[in-house]
């Protein structure tokens, strides 16, 4: 399903002139020799236009047109007016007509799986306050099934009129990836790479490996793991390559990795606590889990606590991500920048889509943030 997450924050009401003057003297006099603000008419009781904005700045509608278009071609003075003009009328652009004006869409597609979960939350609030402020609309789909991926791709990159799409946790298949080429739509990843596409990446294995250290380097040899189960859904597989960084952490430190220590379920905290709970029924229970994300993590230390055990007396627990509910837990955790890699992939399309030339990938920097639980 696409639904609007956010809507711009621009000027218009009505639409404007396909073609505005090339300068100011091409506007009819009355417009360009304004009287000083005392003796102009009153204001309109009608929701006002660019014509009561140009009419209100002494300046014809071509250069109200170019100051909304943010144009370098008008002097200082006469941009400071209109936007004077703007404030005064309480003058809104209307973006439906500002659309049909330019031919262009202002619209951009996001493609997100299970976008209710705190990190995807995290990331789409970084994506609307990078494309907002540029006045653009977001239009999300939302992915929890094979079905819903198929129609995603096609609707947004066929059907609506975006301009681009951002595509987060989500790798395009080479199917998928054809028909984007298709339909040249700018295409940006977040939280997935591609070596064909601009991406906003984590280094999951690293953030595995400074879990797992930050565990090691406090003392513990009994450490278990707890993410998802595999294969994951749509391809995610972030919790896998964590999973493989907390095991090269404990090769390096000479330490075993039993397959005991290792339960996957699901993403969600219910299932955390259910997948974890056999780990403290083991002859040698560990002494610290790393859960694949905050949310596991919580439910980890629910786990933990019905057995019996204090985190972090009897155990200690770290997580993945930094939501805002682990300051809350006193949870440490693997901080990656959730809403910072939305804007980032944010300002990656607009480049794309303003023709400029893009690095293919950057990297977001991890952080452990150490809390109560360890």
């Amino acid at each position: 399903m696409i639904q609007p997450v956010s809507s711009p924050h621009d000027y218009a009401q009505s639409p404007m002139p396909r073609r505005a003057p090339e300068n100011d003297d091409q506007a009819p006099q009355a417009l360009s020799r304004a009287p000083a603000t005392a003796d102009r008419a009153p204001l309109p009781s009608r929701a006002p236009t660019i014509r009561d904005v140009a009419r209100q700045a002494g300046v014809g509608v071509g250069t109200v047109s170019r100051v909304l278009n943010d144009s370098p071609l008008v002097k200082p003075d006469k941009r400071e007016r209109v936007h004077a003009a703007i404030a005064e009328l309480g003058f809104v652009r209307n973006p439906t007509a500002h659309s049909l004006s330019t031919g262009r869409s202002h619209a951009i597609g996001v493609i997100a799986p299970f976008f209710t979960s705190p990190s995807s939350a995290e990331r789409l609030r970084g994506l609307s306050t990078g494309l907002s402020e540029r006045g653009y609309l977001l239009l999300l789909a939302d992915v929890e099934t094979p079905e819903q991926r198929a129609a995603a791709f096609t609707d947004l990159a066929s059907r609506h009129a975006v301009e681009g799409l951002i595509v987060i946790s989500i790798r395009p298949t080479d199917a998928e990836l054809a028909a984007l080429a298709r339909e040249r739509r700018p295409t940006v990843l977040v939280d997935a790479a591609h070596r064909a596409l601009p991406h906003v990446a984590t280094d999951d294995v690293l953030g595995g490996e400074l879990a797992t250290g930050h565990l090691i380097a406090k003392g513990h040899e009994r450490i278990a793991f707890v993410g998802d189960r595999l294969p994951a859904p749509f391809d995610l597989t972030s919790s896998e390559r964590r999973l493989r960084g907390h095991r090269r952490a404990l090769r390096r430190a000479g330490l075993k990795a039993p397959r005991a220590y290792e339960r996957l379920g699901g993403h969600d905290r219910e299932e955390a606590r259910e997948v974890a709970a056999p780990l403290f029924e083991l002859p040698e229970p560990p002494t610290a889990v790393f859960a694949a994300s905050d949310v596991q993590a919580i439910g980890v230390i629910e786990a933990a606590e019905r057995a019996g055990l204090r985190v972090p007396g009897d155990l200690a627990v770290i997580g993945f991500d930094d939501i805002d509910l682990a300051a809350v837990a006193g949870l440490t955790t693997v901080r990656q920048p959730l809403r910072e890699s939305g804007r980032r992939g944010a300002e990656l399309l607009l480049a794309a889509i303003e023709g400029v030339k893009a690095p293919v990938e950057a990297i977001e920097p991890l952080t452990v943030i150490e809390r109560r639980t360890t």
